[in-house]
């Protein structure tokens, strides 16, 4: 008797040869380990192949051959994102997002159209060009899509809320390769659960979100010796209790990297730093800040500067690297909590983080958007974040762990998933109504179970 062999993933995934244009890498290819690495270079999955679609007949193209072929499809954008997909790509199609670039932007209805593989560096600058705004992140290279669809805590959060709150529409390929385009007016349950959903719901070719009249901004960063901490981050709080919605900060003890954008005064230095913006005039603005100032930072970049320059105020080194963040949401910070950060990431923790963050929330944020999706707000006051950078993940992540776990008796039990590079359980993002809607819906649009979820 002759046994037959099942045909191995490899040889699956060669039936996707040709399509996307022959942007298709398998293992051996000789740009297979290049196109399989994303911007966290940490992740260092072996998917059974890679595709770079650039329109969705391409997309469509892939599910199609995908299923027939009995391969799952993992989708990865541009930019930071690196969803937890550890150990399970070795039967599946790794698509990548990258090549869908177009990029306009409407200053009349002030909307932007973008694809997914758009960075925000590049979407923060043809904004600018017409004194708009998005709400956009810390970085320019996160990628616009995975951020937008994920939340989004930008620099105007307090006051304009989450940035999947802005989203007009989403233009997606179903499981069976079916194209959508979901709004308020049509697929509007799909629309809901887009918006701050998390789950894998299709594969995300472009969407369209609101802009917002801001041609420039008082912003900056504020910094103190991180041997000041003791003195900086309790007065932060404190701020923040009476803070107007119309300012945003965070809170940052950073070891400062030798790199660019970061000013070279700055560099190598250990720092206590509060960053952010105020929407306001330059007397509000100094109003606002002025107890933070009484503290004599030795460094003050606050100023009105173009609103596009925002998207690096965070002064993160950019480009791919090995990265490992982790957060959760916190309730408040009394004393007990401002002395637990300082014992596990101040001046003798011994800590290795290069960022370890408190981020203001509150204001919009806490207020549910009656016309959001699924996140339509955060339940906490403060987001607290735990970044390496580097390739010792092991020690980052201890230490991450350190961080958070002193935070554990003034935490929501929340999480916020774009923060968070490890497997959770989404029971823990979402209230169960919500959760329980969010899991009806996948189960419409992919019975079959095509998409790797990132999270359980």
């Amino acid at each position: 008797m002759t046994q037959q062999r099942m045909p191995t993933a490899r040889s699956r995934a060669e039936s996707l040869r040709g399509l996307c244009g022959g942007s298709v890498h398998l293992p051996g290819d000789p740009a297979y380990d290049l196109a399989r690495s994303p911007w966290n270079l940490a992740s260092t999955e072996h998917p059974a192949a890679v595709v770079y679609p650039a329109f969705p007949d391409e997309v469509a193209d892939v599910l199609r051959t995908a299923t027939a072929e009995g391969l799952a499809v993992a989708v990865q954008g541009t930019g930071h994102g690196a969803p937890p997909l550890q150990g399970r790509l070795a039967d599946a199609v790794l698509l990548r997002t990258a090549a869908m670039t177009e990029l306009r932007v409407d200053p009349e209805r002030r909307t932007v159209r973008a694809g997914a593989g758009v960075l925000w560096g590049d979407l923060a600058l043809a904004a600018g060009r017409h004194g708009l705004a998005a709400l956009h992140p810390s970085s320019p290279d996160v990628g616009v899509v995975g951020y937008s669809l994920g939340g989004g805590i930008g620099w105007y959060a307090r006051r304009l809320g989450l940035q999947c709150n802005a989203v007009t529409a989403v233009e997606l390929v179903l499981a069976d390769g079916t194209f959508v385009r979901a709004t308020a007016e049509h697929d509007a349950e799909l629309f809901w659960a887009l918006r701050g959903g998390a789950a894998p719901l299709g594969v995300v070719t472009a969407l369209e979100f609101a802009l917002f009249p801001l041609d420039t901004v008082v912003a900056g960063y504020l910094a103190w010796d991180w041997t000041l901490v003791e003195q900086v981050l309790p007065a932060w709080v404190a701020w923040c209790a009476d803070a107007p919605d119309e300012v945003t900060t965070a809170f940052r003890l950073v070891d400062v990297p030798a790199a660019e954008p970061v000013p070279l005064e700055l560099h190598g230095r250990r720092l206590a730093m509060v960053d952010g913006a105020v929407l306001g005039d330059d007397a509000f603005a100094a109003e606002v800040l002025a107890p933070l100032r009484a503290l004599r930072p030795e460094f003050d970049s606050v100023a009105r500067v173009p609103a596009d320059t925002l998207v690096r105020l965070h002064l993160e080194p950019e480009g791919p690297m090995p990265a490992y963040a982790s957060s959760t949401l916190v309730a408040a910070l009394p004393d007990a909590a401002v002395a637990a950060v300082i014992e596990a990431a101040g001046p003798r923790s011994g800590t290795r983080l290069a960022v370890a963050e408190l981020r203001q929330l509150g204001g919009a944020l806490a207020r549910p958007d009656p016309a959001g999706g699924a996140l339509a707000a955060l339940d906490g006051q403060f987001l607290a974040l735990g970044l390496g950078l580097g390739a010792d993940t092991a020690d980052v992540r201890a230490d991450a762990a350190r961080y958070l776990s002193a935070l554990e008796p003034w935490a929501t039990g929340r999480q916020y998933l774009p923060m968070l590079d490890d497997r959770t359980d989404t029971r823990k993002v979402f209230p169960p109504g919500v959760h329980a809607r969010l899991s009806a819906i996948r189960r419409s649009v992919d019975p079959a179970g095509l998409f790797v979820a990132p999270h359980a």
